[in-house]
């Protein structure tokens, strides 16, 4: 049995024909992240794939077996979520929740794809974006799957959407950042106003717990997130 073990750099040219005559070697995209893995080449010839670890091979990589010889990445048709918007606001808004989820992302010009999830889906479409189920090749961006990738199914999906929407809301709902940003600045001037101009020790302690309540929970509440990360 041959082993594959490098990968060319893409910087090396090779000519057309030695690529276009190489056996290929056809992966879905959970198979193109492992760096060991006994496979089979379109030809049927059996293999053993030892690369670097961390190794994710993209479609059109050209590998060297142990005897020298070419093999060509193929990215197998696997099932996606091809996902389209009628606006670019829309398609950006679903990247970024589903970024927030650490889901493996392909990025296309008027597009995105990601592996199958029917919760996801929901999500998308509750978003305003259009969802189709397909079979496609599937590249998602280099780096985005670095967390390890989770499904809409988890249990900490709920949470996860509603501080994700939170967030949007506070950047771009105008009212809502008013009124937020109004609360913190009247707070806080009110309350060092009583404590040096007049020397209310009772008011001091008042908006002191206030502040120190308000504090607990946004840190409990982020440190609860991140955990989940």
């Amino acid at each position: 049995m041959r082993t594959i073990d490098k990968r060319l750099d893409a910087r090396i040219k090779i000519a057309r024909v030695l690529v276009a005559r190489a056996p290929g070697l056809t992966l879905p995209f959970d198979a193109r992240c492992k760096s060991r893995l006994a496979a089979t080449l379109d030809t049927g010839e059996e293999v053993a794939l030892v690369l670097p670890r961390g190794t994710v091979l993209r479609d059109g990589d050209v590998l060297v077996a142990d005897d020298g010889g070419l093999v060509r990445v193929v990215a197998a048709p696997e099932a996606v979520l091809q996902v389209r918007a009628p606006d670019a606001l829309t398609l950006t808004r679903a990247a970024y929740h589903l970024g927030n989820r650490h889901t493996p992302v392909e990025v296309g010009v008027d597009y995105l794809k990601l592996e199958y999830d029917p919760v996801l889906a929901d999500m998308l479409k509750r978003l305003g974006a259009s969802v189709e189920q397909v079979s496609l090749p599937f590249q998602p961006e280099t780096g985005a799957y670095g967390g390890g990738h989770r499904h809409g199914h988890d249990e900490t999906f709920a949470e996860d959407y509603a501080v994700a929407q939170k967030v949007f809301d506070e950047h771009h709902g105008h009212a809502h950042s008013h009124e937020h940003g109004h609360g913190h600045g009247h707070a806080h001037s009110h309350g060092h106003g009583h404590d040096h101009s007049h020397g209310h020790p009772h008011d001091h302690d008042h908006d002191h717990d206030h502040d120190h309540d308000h504090c607990d929970e946004s840190c409990s509440h982020g440190h609860h997130h991140h955990a989940h990360r």
